[in-house]
């Protein structure tokens, strides 16, 4: 038998994973991904290094039930792997974590004290822990987390408005996608490009979205905030909303798990067209509450990216990556053509690139440094 990684990224409504060899993790022996779990289009695909593709129909499956059908599947097509670390992407490491940590009982009680704070995502990343634990109990489990890319950002972008004594309880902005921005930042560097010259805006654009900017090869900011929710315009999420119509909501009728809902699951794109969260619908629709709804998004992108901007003082380059930021080349189009007010580098123009992120390395790379 040979020693294998895993690497698990479970999102908000999908996971990845890809699983390799030990000894050889830049050649991964099978991947893929569950994507719209909860809903009848939900399906499982496999990509193999040799040999075709396939798809499993997961009409209504949850995160948990996909886990099953994927651990299976990897026994079936990986006969000869015995898996021995697995690496967990989990969304919010609060203040406590900014590195990859061992998974022990003390740490996932940690972790689930942060539900609250990302409800969509950190529930499926607890989910994916116990899942591998029960299928695989002597493999080592590691955590890495979307907040410590963030982590050593200048306090003015950590802090929120308040009294002090609450940025020490905790209560700041720390920012997600981190894994993402990681390795981007990375892939960027391995392909020659100046990032320690450079300021650049990563537009993560997906069913979650987020903008952040990184100057001299350092995260200077980021549109989302103490929760998942702030910044950008999602596929359920709101993004940046003012404060005073939470409390005229709450005084008209929600408490706090209703608001909750709205926020997290009723908003975004989905909320504004009235139809999907997903951009491709959106994009298929001849529907103007539909195109409506495009339109709020790119106006909200083209907001935060100039944000960023002025917070490098400047900026080069946009990176595009995610779902929508890596396929939709009219998002992109549009995104662009509304910062076309900056002048870029010596006033040449914003580049625009796209680069897709790759948080399995990642995940596989700092499970192996536990193993």
């Amino acid at each position: 038998m040979t020693d294998a990684l895993l690497a698990l990224n479970a999102g908000s409504s999908s996971f990845k994973f890809v699983i390799a060899r030990a000894d050889a993790l830049d050649q991964p022996v099978l991947g893929g991904s569950a994507e719209r779990l909860g809903s009848e289009q939900g399906v499982l695909s496999l990509k193999p290094a040799q040999g075709p593709s396939s798809r499993q129909a997961l009409p209504d499956a949850t995160h948990q039930q996909a886990l099953t059908v994927l651990f299976d599947a990897l026994a079936e097509h990986c006969p000869g792997l015995t898996v021995r670390g697995i690496g967990h992407r989990i969304v919010h490491g609060g203040a406590i974590f900014t590195d990859p940590v061992r998974i022990t009982p003390d740490v996932v009680g940690d972790l689930t004290r942060l539900v609250p704070l990302a409800p969509l995502h950190q529930p499926h990343g607890l989910a994916a822990i116990d899942a591998a634990r029960a299928r695989y109990p002597e493999a080592i489990q590691v955590a890495c987390f979307d907040t410590a890319f963030h982590a050593g950002k200048p306090w003015i972008h950590q802090a929120i408005a308040l009294p002090k004594r609450y940025y020490t309880e905790g209560v700041r902005r720390y920012g997600f996608h981190g894994i993402a921005c990681e390795s981007i930042t990375s892939a960027l560097i391995a392909d020659g490009f100046p990032l320690e010259e450079r300021a650049i805006a990563i537009a993560h654009l997906g069913n979650g979205c987020s903008v952040t900017a990184v100057k001299n090869g350092r995260a200077l900011a980021t549109s989302m905030g103490f929760s998942a929710l702030d910044g950008l315009t999602m596929g359920t999420r709101c993004g940046h909303i003012d404060p005073g119509v939470l409390l005229h909501l709450l005084r008209n009728g929600h408490d706090a798990d209703s608001l909750e809902r709205l926020l997290y699951r009723e908003a975004g794109l989905l909320g504004l067209s009235g139809l999907s969260n997903d951009m491709r619908d959106l994009a298929a629709s001849d529907s103007d509450d539909a195109r409506d709804a495009i339109a709020f998004f790119i106006a909200r992108a083209v907001e935060e990216i100039s944000r960023m901007a002025g917070v490098m003082g400047g900026l080069d380059c946009v990176v595009f990556s995610g779902g929508i930021g890596e396929n939709a080349a009219d998002i992109r189009h549009a995104v662009m053509k509304g910062l076309s007010f900056l002048p870029g580098r010596e006033g040449t123009g914003i580049e625009c690139k796209v680069q897709p992120a790759d948080e399995e390395d990642q995940l596989l790379r700092a499970a192996k440094r536990f193993l």
